[in-house]
């Protein structure tokens, strides 16, 4: 019913080839029962002034985290959307990796709220999770709709 690591990655290649498939700057590095995580490769385009990652480019990134953690739970649902999204920006990340870490906090019916936190790692950062020991620089919850 749910979707692994690799169904998923080629899942949102063929449904969203704008944010994710070769040359793109989104993939998703890990599925297990913990959660799902997804990375963006913070280049140019996503930057605003003073060479930080932009406000908009890490909301994206918290979203598509949670749409991954949710199908990666209930399986390919492309209908299911975004009905709340809040946010905090905790840090200022610098242009390169961004790891988002989403994780289930209530999978019902109708719908699903996740929790996303959203880090920049140090070189040699393993594996790609947040542990809560780790400085973020954002969270984020969100709540999607899941149709019927």
């Amino acid at each position: 019913m749910g979707m692994n690591a690799e169904e998923l990655q080629a899942y949102l290649v063929a449904e969203f080839p704008q944010a994710f498939g070769a040359g793109r700057p989104h993939r998703v590095v890990r599925v297990d029962a913990a959660g799902v995580g997804v990375t963006l490769a913070a280049s140019e385009e996503h930057l605003r002034p003073g060479d930080t990652v932009s406000g908009p480019s890490m909301m994206g990134l918290a979203d598509i985290a949670a749409y991954a953690v949710i199908l990666a739970a209930i399986g390919p649902v492309p209908l299911a959307v975004t009905t709340n999204f809040s946010i905090n920006f905790l840090r200022k990340p610098q242009p390169g990796l961004l790891v988002a870490d989403a994780r289930l906090m209530k999978l019902g019916r109708r719908l699903a709220v996740c929790e996303v936190g959203l880090r920049a790692p140090h070189e040699g950062d393993a594996p790609f999770r947040v542990t809560g020991g780790e400085e973020l620089c954002a969270h984020a919850v969100t709540t999607y709709s899941i149709p019927a």
